[in-house]
């Protein structure tokens, strides 16, 4: 299964890789990984500030309500994220 059809776990935290710069733009955001130098675009301004969450809320699923997510748009939300921990833009935050 390709790990893109499958959402993250909404209910762990995550974060914003260190190496990701986030740039807004009028149709969402440029996220830009120096490590990679992997170029994703966020098409949704309500996933970007998802993203932005993801720093301080303590889970995911958190993140997407404050961003606006309606609870029926958490499975979208969640297959966009894992698409973005499949590139390393957003990583799981570690417990320690």
């Amino acid at each position: 299964m390709n790990p893109i059809d499958s959402p993250i776990d909404l209910d762990r935290a995550w974060d914003l890789h260190p190496q990701v710069s986030v740039r807004p733009e009028p149709f969402g955001a440029l996220l830009y990984h120096f490590g990679t130098r992997k170029l994703t675009f966020l098409k949704d301004p309500r996933l970007l500030a998802a993203v932005e969450a993801l720093a301080t809320e303590p889970t995911a699923r958190a993140a997407c309500s404050r961003g606006g997510a309606m609870e029926s748009e958490l499975p979208r939300f969640g297959r966009a994220l894992a698409a973005l921990a499949s590139s390393s833009m957003v990583v799981q935050r570690s417990t320690s």
